[in-house]
C-alpha cells in the first residue's frame, strides 16, 4: 500500500498547498489579528465580519467561515451600506461547501432574482439541484447557463451528469465530447470527462481520459495518477491495460512504465512492478534514484534481502534527500540480521529528520534485536507523541511493554489507546480487534474481525492478511487459515510478511510450523518467484 500512499498524500499536498501557504504566510496572520482586534472593539461590524468569512473560505476553514457571514448578514440588515447580495454569494458558496445545497438554495435564488443573467449564480444553483436530486430543476439551469455562454463547458458536463441519472448515455456521452472539443489542449477537460465515464461504469473510457490528461500537460498529472490508484482499488485489470494499451503506443516512456509498475506494487504485485523498473534501467528511460529504492521495496516483500540491499544502497548514495532510504535500509538489514547496521541506518534517517516517526520505529526494532528493549520503549515513546493516533504504533509500544519491558499494566493503557482512536468500527487498519485480544475481550474482537471481513474492500487480499494475522494470534488456526488462502488467491504477495515478521504481535507466526502453512504458499509460489 505505501506507493499508493504516496501518490494520495502527493496529490494531496498539491492541493492543499495553497490554502496551508496562507494560513501560515505572516501576511495572512497579520491580517487576521487586526480583524479580531477589530472585532473586539465592535463584535457587530458586518464589513469585518464579512471579511474575515472571505478569509475563512480561502483558508478552507467553513465552519468558521459560516460563523461569521452568519453574523456579518444579521447585522448587516440593520445597515444601508452593506452589500448583502455579496454576502449572500459568499454564503452560498460556504454553504455548499459544507455539503448544505438545500439552505444554499434560498441564497442562490435570492442572487438571481435580483440578477437572473448571473452566469455563476446559475451554475452554483444548478450544481445544488443536482446534488440534491432534483434533476430536472438542474437541467433547466444547465440549459440556462448555456443561453449566458453558448461554449459553457460546465453546462455541458453538468447536462452530461444529468444524463446519465436519466440513463441516457449515449446524450451523456454526446455532451462529453463536446466540452472536450472546445478544449482539447486543456488536461482539466479529460479530468472532468473521466469523472462522468466512472459515474457511466465506462472505466476503460475513464482511464484513456486520465492518460490523456497526463500527456496533455503537467498541471493536473498528480491529480490524474491519484484518480487512477483510486480506480485500481476496484478495476485493477483495466487499469492495467489502460497503461499497457498507452505504453504500446508510446514504449520509450518512462513515466507510463513508471506508473505501472507504481500501481503494480501498490497492489503487491511485485513481479510484475520488479519487471517494469528493470524496464525503465535496462533501456535508460529514466535515472530517478527512487526507481532503486522502489526495487529495494519489492525485492524486501519478495523476502529477496540481498538484492534488496544493493539496490538501496544504490539509491542512498545517489541523493542528499534519502531517509526514508535509509530506513529502508534499516529493514533490510534487520531482515538479514544485521542489528547493528539496521541501528546504524535507522540513525543516519534520524539524522536527516530527528521527528521522523519511520525512523524511530526502525531504530526501536534494531535495538529490540540488540536486547536493548529500554531504548526501545523510549524510541516508541517518542513516535508516540508525534502520531497520538497510530494505532500500529500504539500496539507496538504495548507489545514491547508487556513482553520485553514487564509492564502490563502500562501495556493495557496503550491498547486502550487504540479503542479510543478515530478510525471507522470496520478500518481494518484501526487493527481494533488485536488491542481486544490483548485486553483479553476476544469475542469483540471476533466480532470486529468478522465485521471487516464481510464489509471491507478486499482489492488486494491485504484485509485477509490481517484476518490470518488475527486468527493466527487468536489460535483459530482453521479460521487463520482460510483468510490466509483467500489473501494469496486475490494476490497479496508480500513474503516477508507471511515468512519473517513477528512485530507487534500483528503477524502469523503462530502457523508457520503447520503443514498447511508451507503448503499455501507453495500452492501460489507464482506470487513470489
Amino acid at each position: 500500500m505505501k506507493k499508493i500512499c504516496l501518490v494520495v498524500l502527493l496529490f494531496s499536498a498539491m492541493l492543499s498547498a495553497g490554502a496551508q501557504s496562507r494560513r501560515d504566510d505572516p501576511m495572512t496572520e497579520a491580517l487576521m489579528r487586526t480583524y479580531q482586534k477589530l472585532l473586539d472593539e465592535d463584535p457587530r461590524d458586518p464589513e469585518v465580519l464579512f471579511r474575515r468569512a472571505d478569509e475563512y473560505y480561502k483558508l478552507n476553514d467553513y465552519v468558521r467561515a459560516l460563523d461569521d457571514i452568519n453574523n456579518a448578514i444579521k447585522f448587516g440588515a440593520e445597515t444601508k451600506d452593506f452589500d448583502m447580495r455579496l454576502a449572500r454569494q459568499l454564503r452560498a458558496n460556504i454553504l455548499m461547501m459544507l455539503h448544505k445545497d438545500e439552505q444554499a438554495l434560498a441564497d442562490l435564488n435570492y442572487e438571481l432574482e435580483a440578477d437572473p443573467m448571473s452566469y455563476v449564480a446559475t451554475y452554483q444553483r444548478a450544481t445544488a439541484l443536482y446534488n440534491l436530486e432534483r434533476y430536472a430543476e438542474s437541467k433547466a439551469d444547465f440549459r440556462r447557463m448555456q443561453q449566458l455562454n453558448p461554449r459553457s463547458q460546465e453546462a455541458l458536463f453538468g447536462l452530461a451528469r444529468v444524463a446519465v441519472k436519466e440513463n441516457n448515455l449515449g446524450t451523456a456521452n454526446e455532451f462529453c465530447d463536446q466540452a472536450v472539443a472546445i478544449t482539447p489542449s486543456n488536461s482539466q477537460v479529460y479530468l472532468r470527462r473521466a469523472d462522468v465515464r466512472t459515474m457511466m461504469g465506462s472505466y476503460q473510457g475513464a482511464v484513456e481520459d486520465y492518460l490523456m490528461a497526463i500527456s496533455t500537460d503537467q498541471e493536473n498529472t498528480p491529480k490524474a495518477l491519484q484518480e487512477l490508484v483510486v480506480l485500481s482499488r476496484n478495476n485493477y485489470p483495466t487499469v492495467i491495460s489502460g497503461l499497457t494499451s498507452a505504453i504500446r503506443q508510446a514504449p520509450k516512456s518512462g513515466v507510463l512504465y513508471f506508473m505501472r509498475a507504481m500501481i503494480a506494487q501498490g497492489h503487491c504485485n511485485y513481479l510484475a512492478a520488479i519487471a517494469d523498473y528493470d524496464k525503465i534501467i535496462d533501456d535508460r528511460l529514466d535515472s530517478y534514484p527512487g526507481i532503486n529504492a522502489s526495487l529495494a521495496e519489492c525485492y524486501y516483500a519478495l523476502g529477496k534481502y540481498d538484492t534488496a540491499q544493493l539496490n538501496i544502497d544504490y539509491a542512498i548514495g545517489a541523493t542528499h534527500d534519502n531517509a526514508f532510504y535509509y530506513v529502508l535500509k534499516s529493514r533490510i538489514e534487520r531482515a538479514l540480521g544485521n542489528a547493528d547496521a539496521a541501528l546504524s541506518a535507522a540513525e543516519k534517517a534520524l539524522e536527516k529528520n530527528e521527528n521522523y516517526n519511520d525512523a524511530l520505529v526502525a531504530k526501536a526494532l534494531a535495538e529490540l534485536a540488540l536486547d536493548e528493549s529500554a531504548d526501545a520503549s523510549v524510541a516508541l515513546s517518542e513516535a508516540a507523541m508525534n502520531a497520538p493516533e497510530d494505532a500500529y504504533l500504539a500496539l507496538l509500544r504495548g507489545w514491547v511493554l508487556n513482553d520485553y519491558r514487564n509492564q502490563p499494566a502500562n501495556a493495557e493503557r496503550c491498547y486502550e489507546r487504540v479503542l479510543d482512536m478515530d478510525y471507522d468500527f470496520d478500518n481494518v487498519h484501526s487493527l481494533r480487534g488485536f488491542a481486544l485480544m490483548r485486553l483479553d475481550r476476544a469475542d469483540e474482537g471476533d466480532r470486529w474481525m468478522e465485521r471487516v471481513l464481510e464489509t471491507a474492500n478486499d482489492y488486494d487480499g491485504e484485509v485477509n492478511y490481517y484476518g490470518a494475522c488475527y486468527y493466527a494470534q487468536s489460535g483459530n488456526k482453521d479460521r487463520a487459515f482460510r483468510c490466509m488462502e483467500a489473501a494469496l488467491e486475490k494476490g497479496y504477495a508480500n513474503y516477508h510478511n507471511w515468512t519473517r515478521n513477528s512485530d507487534a504481535g500483528i503477524n502469523v507466526a503462530p502457523i508457520r510450523e503447520d503443514a498447511r502453512f508451507n503448503a499455501l504458499l507453495e500452492k501460489y509460489s507464482r506470487l513470489f518467484k
